[in-house]
């Protein structure tokens, strides 16, 4: 008898026990790599990633990590959809590296591009969280951050780029850390004044812009990244068969 009573009070312990584990919250996991999906390709792209040596076909339903480099053929077309259901697509004969794609506790997000050449086109879901939420496609000369919105970039091989806003507003900024170009001159002899007193070594701020630019407005950046004044574009002029595959995919999404 006092067996059968062991055995039924184990029974009933291991019964609360299983019940308060179970009564407990779900916890939270926070991301620290994220990952990208690919959803829609036309054509052909390579892809190589962070520690291989050679690249490969990309392939629809491929996910992209961090640190791995696409470039899109002729005629191609890529559509990239984010952790957070942001969308990005990208033009034929366009590179670009996903270097950020985390989402973390409350939908905070990390999210950043660097295109090298090509044309990229994102809609950008707006944040949840609000308050240090970092969406940003850069390029070598400018980088332009979002919280929820429509905007286009077209980087030449020159590296002058164009960043057009169709809805919302962006932050469009010089490139942190960006170097300027050396100026160097060659020319006939001249004489040399005499030795002078210079200023010891000093630390140098380097000239920054920042510009916001919104619906319906378009920032120019040039080769050597100076940004011209932001102007307003008209939709009638700027309907190419990019934005309006764009706008199409777009409303496609929305439903």
């Amino acid at each position: 008898m006092k067996i059968w009573m062991s055995i039924v009070s184990s029974i009933v312990l291991l019964l609360i026990c299983f019940t308060s584990v179970q009564a407990k919250p779900p916890v939270t996991i926070k991301m620290t790599k994220g990952e990208a999906k690919i959803t829609m390709l036309e054509g052909k792209a390579d892809v190589i990633c962070a520690g291989q040596k050679e690249s490969r076909y990309l392939k629809k339903h491929d996910l992209i990590r961090a640190g791995c480099e696409v470039s899109t053929g002729a005629g191609s077309r890529v559509e990239m959809v984010l952790p957070e259901k942001s969308i990005m697509r990208f033009a034929e004969k366009t590179t670009f590296k996903l270097v950020q794609a985390d989402t973390g506790e409350e939908g905070k997000r990390a999210v950043e591009v660097s295109v090298t050449v090509g044309k990229l086109w994102t809609n950008v879901r707006k944040s949840l969280s609000g308050r240090d939420d970092k969406y940003e496609v850069s390029c070598q000369n400018a980088v332009a951050g979002v919280r929820g919105t429509v905007y286009r970039m077209d980087v030449e091989g020159d590296q002058s780029a164009l960043v057009k806003v169709y809805d919302g507003e962006v932050r469009v900024a010089a490139t942190p850390g960006k170097q300027q170009p050396a100026v160097s001159a060659v020319g006939p002899p001249r004489p040399v004044s005499g030795p002078v007193v210079i200023e010891g070594p000093k630390p140098v701020s380097m000239e920054e812009w920042v510009y916001i630019i919104k619906s319906m407005q378009q920032i120019a950046i040039t080769s050597d990244g100076q940004a011209q004044e932001p102007k307003e574009f008209l939709e009638s002029e700027d309907m190419d068969d990019w934005v309006k595959w764009n706008k199409k995919r777009d409303k496609r999404s929305s439903k």
